[in-house]
Formats: C-alpha cells, sequence, structure tokens
C-alpha cells in the first residue's frame, strides 16, 4: 500500500470519527465556556488539533497495537484536546470579566465527563430495553421523533383510533422507563 492511501485512509478513519462525535464534542466545549461565544472557534480549534495529533490518537496506549481505537476513545482524546484549547482560549481572553478560572474550569470538565458518561449509560440502558419491544411497539414509540412518521400516521395505516395509538403509547413509555431505570439501578 502506497503512503497516499494510508495517508487518505486516515483522514477518512479521521473525518467518519470527527463527524460522528461532533455534537457531543461541541455540547462538553460549551459547557466550558461562560457563554455561546467563541464556542465555534474553539469547536473548530480542537477539530484542526485532533488532526494534527491524530496519529498519537491510532497508535495509542492499547495493549493490542493493531486494534483500532473506537468512537468512545476518540470522544474521551478529543475533549481533553478540547479541555486544553479552552483553556488556551481563556488565557487569551483573559481581558473579558467572563472567563473563568482555570480550577473552575477544571471542575467543569470534570463535571462534563460525569454528564457524558451518565448520558452514554442511559442511552445504553434505552437502547437494550427498546430492543427488547416488539417492532411495532419500538415503531409507535419512535414515531414522534422521526420526520414524517407520527402515531396519527400510524394510527390511519392500521384502521387504529388515534387516541387508543396515544394510550397504548403511554403505556409503553411508562414501560421503557422502568425498564431504563432498573437497567441503571442494576448498573450502580
Amino acid at each position: 500500500m502506497d503512503k497516499s492511501n494510508s495517508q487518505e485512509d486516515r483522514y477518512h478513519r479521521f473525518v467518519g470519527l470527527l463527524a460522528r462525535n461532533d455534537q457531543a464534542i461541541r455540547r462538553f466545549i460549551r459547557s466550558l465556556l461562560p457563554s455561546n461565544q467563541g464556542v465555534d472557534d474553539v469547536v473548530q480549534e480542537t477539530a484542526l488539533e485532533c488532526w494534527r495529533k491524530f496519529s498519537d490518537f491510532e497508535s495509542g496506549d492499547s495493549s493490542h497495537p493493531d486494534q483500532v481505537q473506537g468512537s468512545d476513545e476518540f470522544i474521551r482524546w478529543a475533549c481533553v484536546v478540547a479541555r486544553f484549547k479552552v483553556m488556551s482560549c481563556q488565557r487569551d481572553w483573559a481581558r473579558d470579566r467572563l472567563v473563568f478560572r482555570e480550577h473552575i474550569l477544571e471542575q467543569l470538565a470534570d463535571d462534563a465527563f460525569e454528564q457524558m458518561e451518565k448520558r452514554d449509560l442511559e442511552r445504553m440502558a434505552i437502547e437494550r430495553c427498546l430492543s427488547q419491544l416488539v417492532v411495532e411497539s419500538q415503531r409507535l414509540l419512535l414515531s414522534v421523533y422521526r420526520p414524517g412518521d407520527s402515531v396519527k400516521r400510524i394510527a390511519k395505516e392500521n384502521g387504529e383510533k388515534s387516541r387508543r395509538l396515544y394510550s397504548k403509547m403511554n403505556g409503553l413509555r411508562k414501560q421503557l422507563l422502568a425498564c431504563v431505570e432498573r437497567r441503571l439501578a442494576e448498573e450502580s
């Protein structure tokens, strides 16, 4: 394999990981800044720095050198890079009264990591609990979140009354909530 293909493959891996995790990285950065001002700049600086150091990420400290680092590792690594970018920007913006002190920024970063882990656990619990439902129940629950899909549309397709499906959906939501709470309790 020639070097240009290898570099192109690295670039595509990087862009894929960045695209999948862009919103989480943005939320993390936003949680470290006192306002929305500067978020886009820090996100851009973080992405550039991540690309510059992507070979460090790929080599990783994995016990299996041939194992490709995944999305979870990437987001944690990118958030560490983002934290340092935020601190750098904070120093640059030091004359502004709304800049957090470094120890406060570190506490916010720690809290943001905890929240990210909590959201990951919640997401996994929801996915597991949803997967236990029959396909029709899954579609009904998710219909309110999919563009072009709705309870009314599903009711019309199946010749049922919307009110009946809304009642069924409320029951499914309670069932899903109970399942998620049970799984989260088991995790902690």
